[in-house]
């Protein structure tokens, strides 16, 4: 007889996240409105992980804050000292300036890339074959996402070598919850942006910095609407930066793993590639690279017969709602890349729903094509995978791919 596994809450990090479901598990079913009474620092937070208690915070802004920061850290934005990046904004302020995001990103731009995007995942999937084996995040998963975010922030094609050296060291301190351990990079990135900023004010052109140092967001009392600030611009970009490879990178990777483990489910894409966007959402949905991050309560919460207090930090545990059978059936925890997912919170949901969203359902789309039609026996290696550090992204930092299966 197994020994059940308690129904408390502990942070992952690297090796700890290589199965974390047993406890989510718990969690969901056992204590789904979960106390933590230290977060390390002395100080308690709560933990929700089914389906309805987490979509019903996070569409519910005025309730549970992004504004005190994402983690079950408190005083994080002091400690930071940084003006809100968009993630950490709440209404009507977060919907002003992600009004002009989103302008940028609308399903024919994002389809638009397509041709390019392809271009470059074709090439990439090529050198895995040539190679026989290697890294399928150093070769795929890191380059794809370092593109996509350069060329939408519009960072010229000379300077994203710098880009993707910056890229990585903010993504890997912020993964391990601390960007001030990249500090070089991130003043550098700044510094960098800061010049691309009055260059665009100057001579704008079809990107998103020149979208937003150009536009103007709208203001109660003030129907010109007002600028947008420096301030704002970069942390859009520091916004873009983490979310755009913290989800590729889960995403691929864990993708990947899926279909090695799952045959019968990749032998469904080959036979009808068609089936490949499902696919990609249930992937997204069984991966949930960002497992989950925190709201503040701006009120005293009740749920399942328990008290939140106000100013309390509270986690949305996005990978155990993904998983939770009351919202997807029995078999929630089953890879089924025909299942109709109505909804998900891989990526939030509500105000705070990712605004690369289509562009990551793109980019997972395009990398399951081009591998299963040039490499339709490939497999990874999920015990060879490394994961990387940090409580609240759960990605490969390496992951060991062959182009052909067998071993």
């Amino acid at each position: 007889m197994e020994t059940p596994v308690p129904a408390v809450f502990e942070p992952r990090g690297a090796e700890t996240w290589r199965d974390p479901f047993p406890m989510y598990r718990a969690l969901r079913d056992r204590d789904p409105v979960h106390h933590v009474p230290d977060n390390g620092e002395g100080k308690d937070y709560w933990v929700l992980s089914r389906f309805g208690h987490v979509l019903g915070a996070a569409v519910d802004a005025r309730s549970f804050s992004s504004a005190s920061g994402l983690t079950f850290a408190y005083g994080e934005m002091e400690r930071l000292g940084l003006e809100s990046p968009l993630v950490m904004m709440d209404p009507p302020e977060h919907t002003a300036l992600r009004k002009l995001i989103t302008a940028r990103l609308t399903p024919r731009q994002v389809a638009a890339l397509d041709p390019m995007l392809r271009g470059f995942v074709v090439e990439r999937v090529e050198r895995l074959r040539e190679l026989g084996e290697a890294d399928v995040v150093e070769v795929l998963a890191r380059p794809l996402a370092s593109l996509v975010v350069a060329h939408a922030l519009g960072v010229p094609l000379e300077d994203r070598d710098r880009f993707a050296r910056w890229t990585d060291a903010v993504v890997a301190a912020s993964a391990g919850g601390d960007v001030l351990s990249a500090g070089d990079a991130v003043a550098e990135m700044f510094g960098y942006f800061g010049g691309l900023i009055e260059e665009r004010r100057r001579a704008p052109r079809d990107d998103m910095v020149s979208a937003l140092v150009h536009g103007r967001m709208a203001e109660p009392g003030r129907p010109e609407g007002v600028p947008v600030s420096m301030a704002r611009i970069l942390g859009v970009a520091f916004t873009m930066v983490t979310g755009g490879n913290d989800t590729i990178h889960g995403l691929l990777g864990g993708a990947l793993e899926l279909l090695t483990r799952h045959p019968d489910q990749r032998a469904l894409l080959l036979e009808d590639p068609g089936r490949i966007p499902g696919g990609v959402v249930e992937c997204l949905r069984l991966t949930s690279p960002v497992q989950g991050l925190a709201r503040t309560t701006t009120r005293d919460v009740a749920l399942e017969g328990r008290t939140i207090p106000a100013g309390r930090k509270v986690l949305l545990l996005y990978a155990a709602a993904n998983r939770d059978p009351r919202e997807f059936g029995p078999d929630a925890e089953e890879c089924d890349v025909t299942r109709r997912v109505r909804r998900h919170v891989a990526l939030s949901y509500g105000p705070h729903h990712c605004v690369g969203a289509a562009l990551a359902r793109l980019q997972g789309r395009l990398v399951l094509e081009e591998v299963l039609a040039r490499c339709p026996e490939f497999r990874v290696d999920p015990e060879a995978g490394r994961f990387a550090e940090g409580p609240f992204v759960r990605r490969y930092e390496s992951l060991p791919f062959a182009a052909e299966g067998g071993g």
